[in-house]
């Protein structure tokens, strides 16, 4: 339930724009929740407080809007209006510049305003699982061609996987065959 993880989540599986690995030594979240003495601070509050650490600030800023989209739904999927007897604030501000009010919002900005990263994302993980490694700089051209096929066709699943099977990477993989001793 953690909007961090949320929030890294989305970066990573849907934009896939990953943030850097956490330097050492970050305060943990509860160390924020220390500023707060006469209340029971919403996770909100306490990730406002982290973040004015500037060590945790840059990548929070990114991560921490799109993790509290969701902070409407608790862990088992349902819909809550308050925590810790406060209102929740779903709305937030992507590092590109696009606001939101609420989880649709958010939606509709990822499956709009956001739609060539996913393709490109959903691109790359389904090409990486297909090779049986990982992507370098000899499979971008053909990344960059199923994505413009994509976009092209909508984001239809025809397009992705007809894309990735006619791709040179998968078309011209080398493949080890070993020999069978009896």
């Amino acid at each position: 339930t953690s909007p961090v993880k949320r929030g890294l989540f989305v970066l990573e599986n849907i934009l896939g724009t990953p943030p850097p690995p956490p330097p050492p030594n970050i305060p943990d979240l509860e160390e924020a929740k220390k500023n707060f003495t006469d209340r029971e601070p919403k996770i909100s509050e306490m990730l406002a407080a982290h973040r004015t650490n500037p060590l945790c600030s840059s990548c929070h800023e990114r991560m921490d809007p799109l993790g509290l989209a969701f902070e409407n739904f608790n862990a088992m999927g349902s819909f809550r209006a308050e925590e810790a007897k406060q209102p929740i604030d779903p709305s937030g501000k992507l590092a590109t510049g696009e606001s939101f009010k609420d989880v649709r919002e958010l939606k509709h900005i990822l499956a709009n305003e956001r739609r060539v990263d996913f393709y490109r994302c959903l691109t790359e993980k389904l090409m990486t699982y297909a090779l049986g490694r990982g992507l370098d700089y000899h499979d971008t051209e053909a990344v960059d061609t199923i994505v413009d096929s994509l976009v092209k066709n909508e984001g239809r699943m025809s397009a992705l996987l007809t894309g990735l099977i006619d791709s040179a990477p998968l078309q011209k993989q080398r493949t080890t065959i070993s020999a069978i001793s009896t």
